[in-house]
């Protein structure tokens, strides 16, 4: 999932001394987080990927492999500013995914979610499979996550609010669903208006 709120503001900053080198600085630190931004976007599966239709397989061993790969997701999520991955979208039919709660970068091995509560809400998402479409989305307010870690330690999440919305759509990923199945037919067809040419174009 992309985070739409991440912004980096380099503005605003009052210098006596040094501004010019200050302000080139900024220019380098901007053009090296694109760059890694594009890099590790190359690396995720886009809209049109038939591995992102597919359902991911269940996980059941729990090795060095797995947490190189849990840190491969991690390490990619940040650099193409997303607040969530799952393996299907690096093309690995893995049931896993990995997501930023608060301060802490989260990985869920073979996650099983319950909603809580009737609550629901409907706001836009992003996807990092599908560059800048956004789209509404309803979601359960309240969920619960059970699963394991990369260790295979049992993992109990209560969550609420934006990573209750973030577990559902990668959860969704896991099941080879999008953002674009869960939208309203007004908002699917804009976005299929917006997605048709980079389809024609990647082939």
């Amino acid at each position: 999932m992309s985070d739409h709120d991440h912004e980096h503001d380099h503005a605003g900053h009052d210098h006596d001394h040094g501004d010019h080198d200050h302000g080139d600085h900024d220019h380098d630190e901007q053009a090296e987080q694109r760059a890694r931004r594009q890099i590790a976007l190359s690396q995720v599966r886009q809209y049109g990927d038939p591995v992102l239709r597919m359902r991911a397989n269940e996980i059941d061993v729990f090795d060095d492999e797995l947490e190189q790969l849990s840190e491969r997701m991690i390490a990619l999520m940040h650099d193409a500013d997303g607040i969530g991955l799952a393996a299907t979208q690096v093309g690995i039919l893995r049931r896993m995914f990995v997501f930023h709660n608060g301060e802490d970068d989260l990985v869920v091995v073979n996650p099983v979610l319950t909603v809580k509560g009737s609550e629901v809400e409907t706001d836009e998402e992003g996807c990092l499979s599908l560059g800048p479409v956004r789209m509404p989305v309803e979601r359960a307010l309240e969920v619960i996550v059970d699963g394991v870690d990369v260790h295979g330690a049992p993992l109990h999440l209560e969550l609420e609010g934006m990573p209750a919305r973030v577990v559902q759509h990668e959860s969704d990923h896991l099941d080879g669903k999008m953002i674009i199945d869960r939208t309203d037919p007004e908002s699917r067809r804009e976005a299929m208006a917006q997605l048709r040419p980079r389809l024609l174009l990647s082939r």
